[in-house]
């Protein structure tokens, strides 16, 4: 193959997830603000072939085929409405985001791990209600006390989020590419400040 006919992505192989795809709902939102609903290029581009998304916005990239060359997709809107979960599965992922990615205890970010507020050894059990995002020094502190007795207070009481809370505050945590063609779609629902 003449090296004229290669696109960039051939001769640079990590430029291949350079160019995701936003995916957004048949309502123009996007499936999941955290994580982001994002496909990689060649997904899109399959769907597109598919007839199961629309195209709305385009990389300037291109890919090519024997017979065909298509522009990389930026953002794609499914066909068909996929409705929104209303419950919010209980993992650890979304513990921490219900808990904004903080320890509930000292507000720190970073070396996360969860803590029972009621200690497992005095009959707590693994919920929402009674699991909490903790840094790893204020776990060690707490070990199999209560709040109480540990001298600790929590930043606001656990509790089980709603499935709009959360995609709600998914918002507040954009992911490390954020292309300019998505904005428009991801805070066009946002309240406005005066």
């Amino acid at each position: 193959m003449d090296g004229d006919f290669r696109t960039e992505f051939v001769r640079d192989p990590a430029a291949l997830k350079q160019h995701p795809a936003l995916v957004l709902n048949a309502d123009y939102r996007p499936l999941c603000y955290y994580p982001l609903s994002v496909w990689p290029w060649q997904d899109a581009i399959k769907a597109v072939f598919l007839d199961r998304v629309d195209v709305v916005a385009e990389y300037e990239q291109t890919v090519r085929s024997p017979s065909t060359e298509i522009r990389i997709p930026s953002v794609i809107v499914l066909k068909d409405y996929v409705k929104p979960q209303k419950r919010v599965a209980f993992t650890r992922f979304n513990l921490f985001l219900r808990d904004e990615f903080r320890c509930q205890y000292c507000g720190s970010r970073g070396d996360l791990t969860f803590d029972h507020v009621v200690p497992r050894a005095r009959g707590g059990i693994t919920s929402w209600e009674n699991v909490v995002a903790a840094c790893s020094r204020c776990n060690l502190r707490k070990g199999a006390k209560t709040v109480r007795q540990a001298g600790m207070s929590l930043r606001r009481p656990p509790r089980a989020p709603g499935a709009e809370e959360l995609r709600n505050m998914g918002r507040k945590f954009p992911p490390n590419h954020l292309h300019d063609s998505w904005m428009d779609f991801l805070y066009w629902d946002a309240v406005l400040e005066a």
